[in-house]
């Protein structure tokens, strides 16, 4: 797991472990990012199935209930079968507008 702080912006990529082994690390070091946006980049992983996304549900809802941003990164999934609970983009780049459009959101009260 290597961790990147950009502003307001953890940066959490993906290495060697499993999604679960990441999100147990993830559940651990939490308090270290609680008041950040989080993005989660998958990119290193061969394949991302629906199960692996869904693993990141509860912490999720957790950090967006906060009124943060968390945003999932893989081009290896079909985006059509991700629950919009959860938000998944293909690039690093469409995670940082998803954080810049929900800030905004939250600044309008929304």
């Amino acid at each position: 797991m290597i961790i990147d702080q950009n502003g307001n912006t953890a940066i959490i990529t993906q290495e060697k472990a499993t999604v679960i082994e990441l999100i147990k690390k993830l559940q651990t070091l939490y308090p270290k990012f609680k008041n950040n946006n989080i993005i989660i980049t998958l990119s290193s992983l061969k394949e991302v199935l629906l199960e692996d996304i869904v693993e990141f549900l509860n912490i999720s809802n957790t950090h967006r209930n906060a009124k943060h941003s968390f945003v999932i990164v893989s081009d290896k999934i079909d985006l059509n079968i991700v629950p919009d609970e959860i938000i998944v983009v293909p690039t690093v780049q469409e995670a940082y507008d998803i954080i810049e459009m929900e800030d905004i959101e939250r600044d309008l009260g929304f």
